[in-house]
C-alpha cells in the first residue's frame, strides 16, 4: 500500500498551475490497493477518488515540472531521494493501471472544513481571551485589545483581524482525534467545585476513565486559550525585535504604544497563559501547564538564535532548521499535544502528536519564508521582499547561500551591503535565491515535513476519519498566502 500521495493545488506564494504537496497517508487509510475501475461508480469528490487522481497527476507534474529561472543546480536539489519542480526524471514511467479521471472539486472539501474549524475556534476561545485580557491593568489591557484587534489605539471598539488562530483550532482538533469514550470530568482536587483527587506529578488522565470529559472540545477550551496568548506573547516581542511596523494590516504595538509597553504586554500575556491553565479544574491542567511553559522556554532559544544569526555569514541549513522547529514547531507541537493530554491521551500518543505539530510547524515556516520573499504586499500587509530587506536568514535565504552556486555568490554580496537596500537590490536578491534553489528546495521541504508530520500523526490517531479535522488544518497551512 503506498505511504505517500500527491496533492495538487494552485497557491499565490509557489505561482504554478500544479505544484505538488507530499501529503502522506495515514499508514492504514483506506485506500485500494488498485484504484476503482471504470466500471465501478466513484464519486469524484471522494477522498479515495482524489488520492489516486492528484497522485497521477502530481507524480506527473513534478516529474515533467520547468526549468524556468534555475539554470544553477544546488546541492539541495541533487539528492536522489528530492525532486523539484525542475528536475526531468528519465526514468520514469507512467502507472499502467487504468486511472479514473481526477476532477478537482470546485469547492474542496478539505478546504471548508479547514475554514469551518478556524472560525468556530475563534468563535469558542475569543471569549476567554477576551475575559483574560480584560482581566489584566488598563495600561496593558488596552495594548493586548489593540493587537488582538478589538480595540483601536484610543480604546474604541474595532473588528480588525485578530489572526488565523491556527494554534487553538489545533489543540481542538487534537482533543476531538484523540478523545477517548465519552465520561463525566472529574476535577482536580482544589482546583474546582466536585471530588476529585490530585493526580500524581506527571500524570495524566488514562483513556476512558472519569477525568475524561463527554465534551473533550469543550472541556480543552481555556487550554486553546492558553496556546494562542502564548503565541500572541511571542508576536508582540516579535515586532519589536524584527521593528516591523505592520501586522493584520494595522501598524503594530511597539509603533502605537512603544518598544517597552510592547514588551511588556507580551510579558503579561505570557502570565496570564499560565493562571488559565494554574487555574484550570481539568486533571490534565497541570501537565499541559508544565508543557507550555518548557515550550516557551524553547522559544526563546529559538529566536535568540534567529537573532544570532543575523550577525553570522556562516549559517548551515541544520542550524536554520533546528532554530526553525524550536521557534515555530515548537507552539504548534505543544498545541496538538495539550489537546491530546485533555482527550485522555496516554504519553506515547501525546509524544506523537507533538511531534505531528512540530513537522507541520516546519512546513508552516518554510511557507511563511517563502511568503516573506514572494508574498503579495495586499495580502501580507508587509512589504514585498520583506525579509531581504533585514537580510533575514530565512530557510530559502539559507539554502541558496550554501548552494554554491554563482547565484548564491550574488546573494551574499547583497547580503553584505553596509546600507539599506533599494528596491531593485532586494527584487536582485529574490531573484538570486530563486536561481540559487532557495525556492525549490523550500518547497520541497514543506513536502517532506508534512510527510513527516502524517507518519507521526497515524501513531496517535490510527482512524484516519478521526484525523480529518488535523489533515485539513495541517493542509491549511502549507496552503496559505498570508
Amino acid at each position: 500500500m503506498p505511504l505517500v500521495c500527491w496533492r495538487t493545488w494552485k497557491s499565490p506564494v509557489l505561482e504554478a498551475e500544479n505544484l505538488i504537496i507530499a501529503f502522506a497517508l495515514l499508514r492504514d487509510s483506506r485506500i485500494p490497493e488498485q484504484p476503482p475501475g471504470d466500471s465501478v461508480p466513484h464519486d469524484p469528490n471522494s477522498r479515495t477518488t482524489r488520492i489516486w487522481g492528484a497522485y497521477t497527476v502530481g507524480i506527473e507534474t513534478l516529474s515533467r515540472g520547468s526549468q524556468e529561472n534555475q539554470p544553477d543546480q544546488p546541492e539541495h536539489c541533487q539528492d536522489p531521494g528530492y525532486q523539484d519542480p525542475g528536475h526531468q526524471d528519465s526514468d520514469y514511467q507512467k502507472p499502467d493501471y487504468q486511472q479514473p479521471e481526477y476532477q478537482e472539486p470546485s469547492a474542496d472539501s478539505f478546504d471548508e472544513l479547514a475554514a469551518e474549524l478556524l472560525i468556530r475556534s475563534r468563535n469558542a476561545v475569543d471569549p476567554v481571551l477576551r475575559a483574560a485580557v480584560d482581566s489584566m491593568p488598563e495600561s496593558m489591557a488596552r495594548i493586548a485589545a489593540y493587537h488582538f484587534g478589538w480595540r483601536e489605539a484610543d480604546g474604541s471598539p474595532v473588528a480588525a483581524d485578530s489572526g488565523k488562530a491556527i494554534r487553538p483550532a489545533m489543540v481542538l482538533a487534537a482533543a476531538r482525534a484523540c478523545a477517548a469514550e465519552p465520561a463525566v470530568p472529574a476535577p482536580r482536587s482544589g482546583s474546582g467545585p466536585g471530588p476529585g483527587a490530585p493526580l500524581a506529578p506527571g500524570a495524566v488522565p488514562a483513556p476512558g476513565s472519569a477525568a475524561v470529559p463527554a465534551d473533550p472540545a469543550r472541556a480543552v477550551l481555556a487550554a486553546a486559550a492558553a496556546v494562542e496568548l502564548v503565541h500572541n506573547f511571542t508576536l508582540l516581542h516579535d515586532d519589536v525585535i524584527d521593528r516591523d511596523e505592520t501586522r493584520r494590516h494595522r501598524p503594530t504595538a511597539w509603533r502605537v504604544f512603544g518598544s517597552t509597553e510592547a514588551i511588556l504586554a507580551g510579558d503579561a500575556l505570557h502570565s496570564l497563559a499560565l493562571r488559565t491553565l494554574a487555574e484550570d479544574a481539568h486533571p490534565a491542567a497541570p501537565a499541559a501547564m508544565r508543557h507550555l511553559a518548557q515550550c516557551v522556554v524553547e522559544l526563546c532559544a529559538g529566536q535568540q538564535a534567529d537573532c544570532a544569526f543575523e550577525q553570522r555569514s556562516n549559517v548551515t541549513l541544520a542550524e536554520c532548521l533546528a532554530m526553525a522547529e524550536a521557534k515555530t514547531g515548537a507552539l504548534l507541537g505543544s498545541a496538538c499535544a495539550i489537546g491530546a493530554l485533555y482527550a485522555g491521551a496516554g504519553e506515547e500518543a501525546a509524544q506523537a502528536m507533538d511531534a505531528f505539530g512540530r513537522q507541520i510547524g516546519l512546513a508552516f515556516q518554510l511557507i511563511d519564508d517563502l511568503i516573506g520573499i514572494w508574498g503579495d504586499p495586499a495580502v501580507t500587509g508587509k512589504p514585498a521582499g520583506a525579509d531581504l530587506l533585514v537580510r533575514k536568514k530565512s530557510l530559502p535565504v539559507v539554502a541558496a547561500l550554501t548552494s554554491g552556486t554563482p547565484a548564491a555568490a550574488e546573494l551574499a554580496e547583497i547580503y553584505a551591503l553596509d546600507r539599506p537596500l533599494t528596491e531593485a537590490e532586494v527584487r536582485r536578491a529574490a531573484e538570486a535565491v530563486e536561481r540559487a534553489g532557495g525556492r525549490a528546495w523550500a518547497q520541497g521541504a514543506s513536502c517532506e515535513r508534512m510527510a513527516a508530520a502524517i507518519e507521526h500523526l497515524a501513531t496517535a490517531v490510527p482512524d484516519p476519519a478521526a484525523a480529518d479535522e488535523l489533515l485539513a488544518l495541517a493542509e491549511l497551512v502549507t496552503r496559505r498566502n498570508h
